[in-house]
């Protein structure tokens, strides 16, 4: 498995794998893209952890449509997808690491 943070305010859009585009025809299913169930709070932003299948390679993430009003960024394509080792130094040295539920009743505190 590999491992990316995404921001509140994002979604994922396109996704490739070794071939080129993700093609669900061809794979006869969609990608495995879960969001778990852990985030951190980095310069007071919340990055929710995602896990993604070996298969693939680059993800392509953009604001939604209410984010994007206030974002600058169009989108961005994430290369270098974390591994497990990875993903767990990154929430190390987070700021904070919440469950995703225990989320609002932090920010309710800030």
């Amino acid at each position: 498995m590999k491992y990316f943070f995404l921001s509140d305010g994002w979604t994922v859009g396109r996704v490739w794998e070794p071939s080129g585009l993700w093609d669900d025809l061809t794979w006869r299913r969609k990608p495995y893209i879960q969001q778990l169930d852990i985030c951190i709070l980095e310069q007071n932003e919340t990055l929710r952890l995602y896990q993604v299948e070996d298969m693939v390679l680059m993800v392509e993430v953009q604001p939604t449509a209410i984010a994007s009003v206030n974002q600058p960024i169009g989108q961005v394509v994430l290369k270098r997808l974390m591994t497990a080792e990875q993903a767990i130094a990154k929430l190390n040295e987070a700021e904070a690491v919440l469950k995703n539920t225990d989320h609002q009743q932090h920010k309710n505190t800030l």
